[in-house]
């Protein structure tokens, strides 16, 4: 890989910049810490209860596909509303139906859509802040920054999701002895989320942020910016091509993760309780290779190829899916989960930072939409084909064959003539000055070399 360090920023930092992105990644890593709660109990809930591929490829279509929706939207509203008053109302509309939802449970309702109706909820949430969060990011940090903020945010991240597991586990624990069914005893973590997510309200609203552009100083309607970024997206071959490679990736890598909980009660089967404990040793190999990698993006890789770290990663994804498919032991599956870890921030704080720096502000917010929704969509149609497929081939069989196709799929990608332009191009845009509209300028060029 290269070193392609970015020319010094032409434009003044943002004022208290390192206040306000301390404030906004405490924020909201307080606030991930509630959500990764449920998401680990509910997971572990549907796994150990059902066994199914079919219910964890329908927790994946509910947990993902209203994301996708509603990330058609989303990016518009961040491109033409102030992002931090929208991330603050989908925190809060998320808490209040996570709350209404617990109160639902403790009277008595214990049926499986309830926890489909709560991943679905939160999803949608998700398709208004993934978009508004990663585009307001770049107007509190400068462009020199990204890669570091967005690492450490990774690394902070990663960090909780250590403690997340843990806590699940005691809290699920704790509740199941306490209530009288085991969906029930799901309710106290939704309270603790309610309660985190106020925190991380109260957190953001410390930071003043602006609107990249008034609602009202806008002639065209939200169609009509709809149609905008569906032109530029799909008009843009450099932009998609990496949502290409977004794709790939998702439908490839981790829709198939996802049945690794599954191998592990599976093919590791060590009774009940163990299988519990196992479950969360798995997450958190994951999680702590998660956070050693955050923290290698953020020093050691910080001036590195954007491009080159993307490619690379993508490539050591099909090879960890090979070998989790052939471990002959819980152990060696744990070290393949936390390799796998390792290797994900290279891929998404990479490809994140790189569109942050090569986007335009006032589109990064229906860019973000549309890697939102190639996010959602690629996950659930990998698990619509992997899901039941685990019910009647070896999930060993399955991770073994997603790693050989993710080697050829990425591999062209990569050397057909559109991944050649956007590696030269990417690589361009690293020597350009540090600022996304003359970085845009410069990919645009170097993906259409032979108009010049």
């Amino acid at each position: 890989m290269t070193v392609a360090d970015a020319a010094p920023a032409e434009k003044a930092d943002p004022p208290h910049w390192l206040r306000n992105a301390v404030l906004f990644l405490g924020g909201q890593t307080v606030s991930l810490l509630g959500s990764m709660l449920v998401q680990y109990a509910v997971f572990w809930y549907l796994t150990i209860t059902y066994q199914s591929g079919v219910i964890m490829m329908l927790a994946a279509l509910f947990g993902f596909l209203p994301q996708a929706v509603i990330s058609v939207f989303g990016g518009v509203w961040a491109d033409r509303h102030n992002r931090k008053l929208l991330v603050i109302a989908a925190d809060a509309a998320i808490a209040m139906t996570t709350l209404a939802l617990a109160l639902t449970m403790l009277s008595g309702v214990d049926a499986v859509w309830v926890l489909f109706l709560a991943l679905a909820i939160r999803s949608a949430g998700a398709g208004i802040q993934m978009p508004a969060v990663a585009a307001l990011l770049p107007q509190i940090v400068p462009v020199r920054a990204l890669i570091r903020v967005n690492g450490i945010n990774g690394s902070i991240q990663s960090a909780m999701a250590l403690l997340a597991p843990a806590a699940a586990g005691a809290i699920y624990a704790w509740a199941s002895a306490g209530f009288p069914s085991a969906t029930a005893a799901l309710v106290p973590i939704f309270f603790i989320d309610v309660v985190t997510a106020a925190v991380g309200i109260g957190l953001l609203l410390l930071i003043p942020v602006a609107a990249v552009r008034r609602a009202g100083d806008v002639e065209t309607g939200y169609f009509a910016d709809l149609v905008d970024g569906v032109r530029y997206v799909t008009g843009h071959a450099f932009v998609r091509w990496l949502l290409g490679l977004f794709a790939i990736i998702f439908v490839l890598t981790v829709a198939p993760s996802n049945l690794t909980p599954l191998m592990a009660v599976r093919s590791f089967d060590a009774g009940e309780e163990q299988n519990v404990i196992n479950l969360a040793v798995l997450e958190i190999s994951f999680s702590i290779g998660m956070m050693l990698g955050g923290i290698l993006v953020a020093s050691l890789f910080a001036n590195r190829s954007r491009i080159g770290l993307i490619v690379t990663s993508s490539l050591v994804f099909g090879g960890l899916s090979i070998g989790m498919g052939l471990s002959p032991n819980i152990w060696v599956f744990f070290g393949f989960m936390f390799l796998i870890g390792l290797a994900v921030p290279f891929f998404s704080t990479s490809s994140m930072t790189l569109l942050q720096e090569t986007v335009e502000p006032e589109r990064q917010g229906r860019v973000f939409g549309f890697v939102g929704i190639v996010m959602a969509v690629a996950m659930p149609l990998g698990m619509v084909v992997f899901g039941p497929l685990a019910d009647v081939v070896p999930i060993e069989v399955l991770l073994v064959a997603a790693g050989v196709l993710t080697f050829g799929v990425v591999g062209a990608a990569v050397w057909l003539p559109a991944g050649r332009r956007a590696i030269a191009a990417a690589r361009a845009a690293a020597q350009a000055p540090a600022d996304p509209r003359e970085r845009a300028a410069v990919v645009e060029a170097a993906m259409h070399p032979d108009e010049d």
